[in-house]
């Protein structure tokens, strides 16, 4: 024996078995002539869709002009780092140095590899502490190192020392 198949849409979901579904309500008006303005047809929208908005804020005059002003601060800075990390207040006993200006009361020494030819001084001794002569400069280089030739005193930059030096054989 078999069973007869349920009444009604098979498809229909949540609906009880047997009952009749409602028919659609009957489309009304004249069909749309091509060319004419008119409805859209169901289901099409009755405008072009519009592009999603980019989600990035835009960056302001002002946010432009900070962001070059720190970088610029940053580089001024860091050049000045670089450019002072030769200076004679980084050698130590043992390096070499050279000489960038003729003047005596400034004479720009540089940290310099020792095989470089602008090599012109040896470091022998290098004391902590304020000189305020040259002779206390020179009786200090004296008891630390006896081969010494010249004498360089640095103070004011809130490191003050003494360098004592002599000729760089090539």
């Amino acid at each position: 024996m078999t069973t007869p198949p349920p009444q009604g849409n098979p498809f229909a979901q949540g609906q009880p078995a047997g009952q009749p579904q409602a028919p659609y309500p009957p489309q009304g008006g004249y069909p749309q002539q091509p060319g004419q303005p008119g409805f859209p047809p169901q289901g099409a929208a009755p405008y072009a869709p519009v592009p999603p908005q980019p989600s990035g804020r835009k960056l302001s005059f002002k946010t432009i002009k900070n962001i070059v002003i720190v970088m610029a601060v940053a580089s001024v800075a860091i050049g000045g780092y670089i450019a002072s990390r030769d200076d004679a207040n980084t050698a130590a006993v043992g390096d070499c140095m050279h000489r960038g200006s003729t003047n005596d009361d400034n004479p720009d020494l540089e940290v310099v590899d020792c095989g470089d030819a602008k090599a012109q001084y040896e470091v022998l001794a290098k004391v902590e502490g304020k000189f305020l002569t040259d002779a206390m400069a020179s009786s200090k280089c004296e008891t630390e190192a006896k081969d010494f030739q010249y004498v360089y005193t640095q103070s004011g930059d809130g490191k003050d020392f003494l360098l004592c030096l002599k000729d760089h054989k090539k």
